[in-house]
């Protein structure tokens, strides 16, 4: 397999953005595309910002942000975008249909020698590679949000995938600076599994009466030493995110430990799903 020297990056929101960033301060050329002309531009806008702060806390050099943001680039076609790609990533809402129709393009649109990755944090890899004539150059690769923080690359494996696109993925993955692990293509692969799980009974936990919200958080960051407490990390998640995602792992595996409870529901039809709206277990007006 070719050297991976351009990155596409198939989504400007939040996990799109953060994955551009990180891939173009890590020497990789990176073409961001999103078919909204409105949010390409807020995404490379709040790229340009983040890099400035960094240069402020002295992170980075004003010359490496420059060059940073030199080897990024918009592209408002996924066919402009992609045209040299050697790896691409997709970064679009969890809707396996929505990922299934993008592969369906990626496949006709990207080289040969792409290799297509999905940022999924609990869809089928298996499913959404079906949708190319190259099961085997798909992938999964899930980062965590903020991108160029988070130290965790979770790659998965689909039974078609091959040796040469895992390792093209671990590579890429030490490129940027972070710490891969590898695994099946099962639902909610090992990361979203286990952390969806504590953050439904965290829930479960604050419906009933059991705790506040924020001594429920306490007792996971000071008595088991997480960096994050379940809600609050559940409200820069997005609770319709983790809604999503609760009732795909319920139906898929059949546990009740994963039905997503009456709160969070409310809570969602509600329109209080986190700190992008500014209010979910928590206030995020500041």
């Amino acid at each position: 397999m070719r050297a991976i020297d351009t990155i596409a990056v198939i989504g400007a929101g939040t996990m799109g953005r953060g994955i551009a960033q990180l891939a173009a301060t890590s020497g990789f050329s990176v073409r961001i595309v999103d078919a909204d002309e409105g949010a390409l531009s807020r995404g490379l806008a709040a790229i340009a910002d983040m890099l400035g702060v960094l240069v402020e806390k002295k992170k980075l050099l004003p010359a490496e942000r420059g060059a940073a943001l030199r080897r990024l680039s918009p592209a408002a076609s996924i066919e402009e975008g992609v045209a040299d790609a050697d790896l691409v990533v997709e970064a679009v809402p969890e809707e396996i249909e929505l990922k299934r129709r993008l592969f369906g393009w990626l496949d006709a649109a990207a080289p040969e020698h792409a290799v297509l990755a999905s940022n999924t944090s609990s869809l089928s890899i298996s499913r959404i590679a079906d949708a190319t004539r190259r099961p085997g150059s798909c992938v999964g690769m899930h980062f965590f949000n903020p991108v160029p923080v988070m130290p965790l690359l979770e790659v998965v494996r689909a039974d078609a995938t091959s040796e040469e696109t895992v390792s093209a993925a671990l590579e890429v993955g030490r490129r940027l600076g972070k710490e891969p692990i590898v695994v099946r293509d099962t639902p909610g692969f090992a990361t979203s599994r286990l952390g969806v799980l504590l953050g439904l009974e965290a829930i479960r936990m604050l419906e009933q009466g059991v705790a506040s919200a924020e001594d429920i958080d306490k007792a996971m960051t000071l008595g088991y030493r997480h960096p994050m407490g379940p809600l609050r990390l559940t409200d820069l998640v997005g609770l319709d995110v983790r809604l999503a995602i609760a009732e795909h792992l319920h139906r898929e595996l059949g546990s009740e430990a994963f039905r997503p409870p009456d709160l969070l529901r409310r809570m969602v039809a509600d329109g209080k799903i986190g700190k992008k709206c500014g209010e979910g277990f928590y206030r995020w007006d500041a």
